[in-house]
């Protein structure tokens, strides 16, 4: 089977205002961020407020996600997570079908 590369991605997307609200108070909901906490290992997490759709592999976007949040990924100061479905549906949020959200990490110390 052989790889292949896909050129070009269109990853734009808009949401609305109200799909906006609804899937940011289910990204900030306490139990939600609790959970991402336990997988991280941090005592807090932020919402940053970025979103991305997963891209396909490309050979400018080797990681999955637009390059601008490369550095996210390679920070130990920030945790990517896949959007869940549920939110996605709760929201509203049909197109596009997948997104991840960028996360701070904090430290109570």
């Amino acid at each position: 089977m052989r790889l292949k590369i896909v050129e070009s991605f269109d990853q734009t997307f808009t949401l609305t205002h109200t799909a906006r609200d609804a899937l940011y108070e289910l990204l900030t909901g306490e139990a939600f961020c609790q959970q991402i906490c336990g997988q991280a290992q941090c005592d807090r997490v932020e919402f940053t407020q970025m979103l991305f759709q997963p891209t396909p592999y490309t050979s400018i976007e080797t990681k999955g996600m637009p390059v601008e949040f490369e550095q996210y990924h390679e920070s130990p100061d920030y945790v990517i997570i896949n959007v869940p479905p549920n939110f996605m549906f709760q929201a509203k949020i049909f197109n596009p079908n997948r997104l991840c959200a960028v996360y701070k990490k904090a430290y109570d110390s």
